[in-house]
């Protein structure tokens, strides 16, 4: 497995973690459960375009890590 496709598959897991925090965001009544959702979600969402300008690069500069 590349590099690249080891990062796309973080990206990915990520989202997935993402869309359950709003799920669960969602459900819950509870006013504190959906600010911490809703701030690991921020942190999240961070991560992600961390992630993506992570691909970009190594996409770039590393023509090998392209899948």
């Amino acid at each position: 497995m590349t590099v690249s496709s080891q990062v796309k598959g973080c990206f990915s897991s990520i989202k997935s973690a993402e869309a359950t925090l709003n799920t669960l965001a969602a459900k819950t009544n509870d006013e504190e459960m959906k600010q911490i959702c809703k701030d690991v979600q921020n942190t999240l969402k961070t991560v992600q375009l961390d992630l993506e300008s992570q691909v970009l690069h190594l996409t770039k500069e590393e023509p090998q890590y392209k899948s």
